[in-house]
């Protein structure tokens, strides 16, 4: 039986995420490490305020992910399998062991600057719920342009989409799609950057260059692209797969698809939130799918344990 952990991308986080991580010698040593590489306290980075960052919300999730897959090792829960959404997939090199924390602070710093300063305002994302891609196809194409550009970013269901953009064009794609009469629904997401489309083209080409003066290791785990759907088993692969992400879409379903046929059977979501263990619940609906948002971590390794029983 094999355990997928899934790492949450922009637009979980949440104020004072970092000071709920639970009290663990693990914990406070990813805490340290962070604070070693940013030259300051991490936990200060995730007031209210401060998560308005786009710098701030990834550092806070990348840590957050790290913290808790270590704990939960420490607690014999340890994965077999990682796939992170958009900046979850940095936590999951991580704990796969391809990309040392440190590099991974340092990349993400620089990603999420390289991100916000490109478009430190009027544009974001928009979750769409209810249309198939092939029905928002045509609403994008027909309001997308030079000026007011909107791109399909993510796809993370059958009926679960991501859009990314101006904010002017993703608020007149909202309309037609409320306006369809079908139910469908859009709502703006808690990211400010348009992640997942070529917006981000020469971004992703600097931090390719980053990540050329870093070691990254053929991972222990099986890493799992939620760019491409398909595990890579290369370090270098793994690296590439990294610096492109934000330019690219995310195929989360397809991703879950994938690692249910490798043989995932528990699905386990790190803080914060449960978006993706929703997302994971049809594809796993004849296995487990749970999120660590709430639980006590001995109880999340027991139901690991269990599940593996189960699943054997």
């Amino acid at each position: 039986m094999t355990v997928l952990f899934t790492f949450p991308g922009q637009g979980a986080q949440r104020p004072g995420m970092l000071h709920a991580l639970p009290a663990h010698p693990d914990t406070d040593r990813t805490l340290e490490e962070a604070a070693a590489v940013l030259g300051h306290d991490p936990l200060t980075l995730d007031t209210a305020a401060d998560l308005r960052s786009t710098v701030a919300v990834q550092l806070c999730l990348l840590i957050a992910g790290v913290a808790t897959a270590r704990h939960l090792a420490a607690l014999g829960a340890v994965p077999s399998m990682v796939s992170g959404l958009s900046i979850g997939a940095y936590p999951a090199a991580v704990t796969a062991g391809v990309l040392a924390f440190a590099d991974a602070v340092r990349l993400v710093a620089q990603r999420a600057r390289a991100m916000e300063t490109a478009y430190p305002a009027g544009y974001g994302m928009t979750a769409v719920t209810g249309l198939t891609a092939s029905e928002l196809a045509p609403l994008i194409a027909g309001v997308h342009g030079p000026g007011h550009p909107v791109y399909l970013a993510n796809l993370n269901g059958p009926r679960q989409l991501v859009m990314a953009g101006a904010d002017g064009a993703l608020d007149a794609v909202a309309v037609l799609v409320q306006a369809g009469g079908t139910g469908a629904k859009a709502e703006r997401l808690a990211v400010a950057v348009p992640s997942h489309c070529e917006l981000f083209q020469t971004q992703a080409a600097e931090l390719a260059a980053a990540f050329a003066t870093v070691t990254l290791r053929r991972p222990r785990i099986t890493y799992v692209s939620s760019s491409t759907a398909r595990a890579l088993f290369d370090g270098a692969a793994i690296g590439a797969d990294l610096a492109s992400n934000m330019a690219r879409q995310v195929q989360w379903y397809d991703t879950l698809r994938h690692a249910w046929e490798r043989g995932a059977r528990v699905a386990v979501e790190m803080p914060p939130g449960s978006v993706l263990t929703k997302l994971a619940q049809p594809v796993f609906a004849d296995g487990v799918a749970v999120s660590c948002d709430g639980a006590r971590r001995e109880d999340i390794a027991r139901l690991v344990d269990a599940g593996r029983d189960q699943y054997q």
